[in-house]
């Protein structure tokens, strides 16, 4: 009887987990983001982030933004950012997602971009 307990509780924890990982996570451009500095938030729920990085459109590269605040961050360029803007992301609970094409080359502060895909 404990071993079926003890399943159910596996099956039970596997499931959430299984859905918290399935949520999409947003990412709201920052107020003072221009074509050569972006800022975003990018909110996750139940989950913290630790890491993100951004490749331009077009590019292999990525480049690691930095933590300016609690689940923002931002990256800075001598030339302008060619969007659309992909993004990587590490949670604190070590899920990681990659979003492409999630923020337009036109983007405007304060908005809020969920990604197409999961």
């Amino acid at each position: 009887m404990a071993s079926r307990k003890a399943l159910l509780a596996l099956a039970m924890a596997a499931a959430l987990f299984a859905v918290a990982a399935a949520v999409k996570p947003t990412f709201t451009v920052q107020p003072g983001s221009t074509t050569k500095k972006l800022g975003v938030k990018v909110s996750k729920p139940g989950h913290g982030v630790a890491e993100v990085e951004l490749r331009q459109h077009g590019s292999e590269t990525w480049l690691t933004m930095k933590k300016t605040g609690p689940d923002t961050f931002t990256v800075q360029s001598p030339t302008p950012l060619k969007g659309p803007y992909n993004f990587r992301i590490v949670t604190d609970k070590g899920l990681r997602g990659v979003f492409d094409d999630v923020v337009p080359e036109t983007f405007k502060c304060g908005t809020t971009y969920v990604p197409d895909e999961y």
